[in-house]
């Protein structure tokens, strides 16, 4: 502790506000570094321009702060590379659920000759045109954040950044200009990247991840989808929605830590649509062809027996890693878990150093949601500028996977709830004892991310089962069908509708 406030004072000016330290390198004094005019000193640094980090520095900065955001996006292994914002505004849920509307409007086209519309039977859709649409909207909102930044004066750095000590990070051009930056709380809000196997013959050379997919300019064509994560079955939903020849490859359970059973009305629902299946598969081997098509070998699990498959694209959708192995922590001291490499977090956000903050999917034990992070960064914010002493409360987060047929939920899932209150305690996913409080809601419908925003406000407000019966449903809509919930699981009731 003494070490570390001896270098913590080494940065300190008169007025005990930290203050830029030039840092000497092999050769001299590089980048901004070298220019004592350079020198600046911030009351908050954000290292990551994603959703939570522009939040979090927005919100600092409109309160009165000196603010600084640093950001750099290393392009895939593909090469693509993107603007200011984050996964979510570049290659995670705006571009998805444009594809994915996309996708729907297919299917009313399909359907609209049976509401008398003469449409022809075949419809041809242009990947290049909508990819180009999507691209064009993306980089509509890069510009938009560059803006926001410069309105609240809030200073962004288009530079990767790498702890110094507990106070300074240095920043990296990319051609390779050095500039540090100190201040007196940093938060770390630099997400994740999708993971790619690594014990599989060919799948860097030859994959791509959802680090790609929206950036595509041709079409994917007959596409293999490894994984059974809400990405992977969304982005697979979209591209059977686009009429492309589209399997899943799926090692156990599909939507692992969802409800088993609406993970299950999801898949039933995508393969009685069109979306092939490989269920307890795992590959292991990709080969590009001649023809430029790849060749994957797979193994089915239960009985040992190889397999093999020709497809034009091989998306990897196996999981997530957090952006934190390039910053050099230990050098300010942040914890981490080993396993997971997340930052170790408590209650305020924290890090193991009370003045570095880990919001988002950086975070260990957070969603790897936006609106999470958004909000997190922030009441970290209004904490700081000593605004609130509000904290941030992960219980009851609702979300939507945008597979063709919609799930939104919020809540404990089914086996959540059996697990912490007991088999006999719990009916529809709520308390059986008075009040009966609702723990969960699961909703797998058309806009289910519309129907489930509305009900989580109720249980957020702690809504009982009879609160919910006694709300009057609008006319004729799925979300009236939660208000008329009266079939219990364990009944053995058929629940089907089969009238008003």
């Amino acid at each position: 502790m003494a070490a570390m406030a001896g270098r913590a004072a080494a940065l300190r000016g008169s007025g005990g506000r930290f203050r830029w330290r030039t840092r000497v390198a092999a050769g001299g004094v590089r980048g901004a570094a070298q220019d004592a005019a350079g020198r600046q000193d911030y009351d908050l640094l954000v290292i990551g321009g994603g959703s939570g980090g522009l939040a979090c520095a927005k919100e600092a900065a409109q309160l009165g702060k000196k603010v600084a955001v640093v950001d750099y996006v290393e392009p895939s292994p593909r090469g693509t590379r993107w603007g200011l914002g984050g996964t979510c505004v570049n290659v995670g849920c705006i571009p998805k659920k444009l594809m994915h509307q996309a996708a729907l409007l297919g299917d009313m086209i399909r359907d609209a000759p049976h509401y008398g519309w003469d449409v022809p039977r075949q419809v041809p859709h242009d990947w290049r045109k909508m990819a180009e649409a999507v691209q064009n909207h993306v980089k509509s909102l890069n510009w938009g954040h560059r803006v926001q930044l410069q309105d609240r004066k809030v200073k962004y750095f288009n530079i990767k950044a790498s702890f110094v000590n507990e106070h300074t990070v240095c920043g990296v051009t990319k051609g390779g200009k050095e500039t540090l930056l100190s201040a007196e709380h940093i938060v770390i809000a630099t997400g994740g990247r999708p993971r790619y196997p690594t014990n599989i013959e060919g799948a860097l050379e030859h994959g791509i991840t959802s680090d790609d997919i929206f950036w595509l300019k041709e079409s994917p064509g007959k596409t293999l989808v490894v994984g059974a994560s809400y990405v992977a079955l969304e982005c697979a939903g979209f591209l059977t929605g686009l009429r492309l020849d589209t399997t899943v490859m799926i090692r156990s359970i599909p939507l692992r830590g969802f409800d088993q059973q609406m993970s299950s009305l999801v898949t039933e629902h995508m393969a009685s649509h069109g979306t092939h299946f490989l269920r307890g598969c795992t590959p292991s081997r990709v080969k590009k062809l001649p023809d430029g098509q790849l060749q994957v070998t797979w193994k089915d699990l239960a009985s040992g027996r190889e397999d093999m498959g020709t497809f034009d694209t091989v998306l990897w959708a196996i999981g997530r890693l957090p952006e934190t192995r390039s910053l050099n922590l230990e050098k300010a001291g942040v914890n981490t878990n080993p396993n997971s490499h997340k930052i170790l977090v408590d209650a305020q956000e924290a890090t193991s150093v009370p003045h570095i903050y880990a919001i988002g999917d950086a975070a260990e034990g957070r969603p790897e949601l936006t609106p999470t992070a958004i909000m997190a960064g922030r009441l970290l914010a209004q904490r700081l500028c000593g605004q609130t002493s509000d904290l941030m409360d992960y219980d009851n987060v609702p979300t939507t996977v945008f597979t063709p047929l919609e799930y939104g939920c919020v809540g404990l899932s089914e086996e959540e709830a059996v697990a912490r209150h007991g088999e006999e305690h719990v009916e529809m996913v709520c308390l059986r004892e008075p009040p009966q409080l609702v723990l969960g809601l699961h909703f797998l419908g058309p806009n289910a991310g519309e129907v489930t925003q509305g009900f989580a406000l109720g249980i957020k407000c702690g809504a009982s089962y009879r609160q919910v019966v006694q709300t009057v449903g609008i006319h004729p809509t799925c979300a009236e069908e939660v208000a008329k919930l009266r079939i219990a699981k364990r009944s053995g009731l058929d629940p089907t509708v089969t009238g008003c």
